[in-house]
């Protein structure tokens, strides 16, 4: 059975699938809250939102993290070069 999150609203419930992310983190699917809810959410700085689900693509600005396909930013930008990089897109 999968997670999910259900959210009171009024005196009704809904309900919004947990995801994971491509280092495992945890993170409640909320696509459909304005339309189910007409609510939207506030975060400012972004610093709890994702912007999309992703299999190659890490990021985590908090920590300075950046990956792609498993190779971090700074391994790429120092040690790849244009092909190598050409070829992980």
């Amino acid at each position: 059975m999968s997670d999910s999150v259900k959210i009171l609203v009024g005196d009704k419930y809904y309900e919004f699938p947990v995801v994971k992310g491509s280092k495992n983190e945890r993170a409640i699917n909320i696509n459909s809250l304005r339309a189910e809810t007409g609510l939207i959410t506030i975060d400012p700085g972004y610093k709890n939102s994702g912007s999309c689900l992703s299999e190659i693509t890490y990021l985590n600005g908090e920590k300075g993290e950046l990956s792609y396909r498993g190779y971090s930013i700074e391994d790429l930008t120092k040690s790849a070069g244009f092909l190598e990089v050409s070829y992980l897109l």
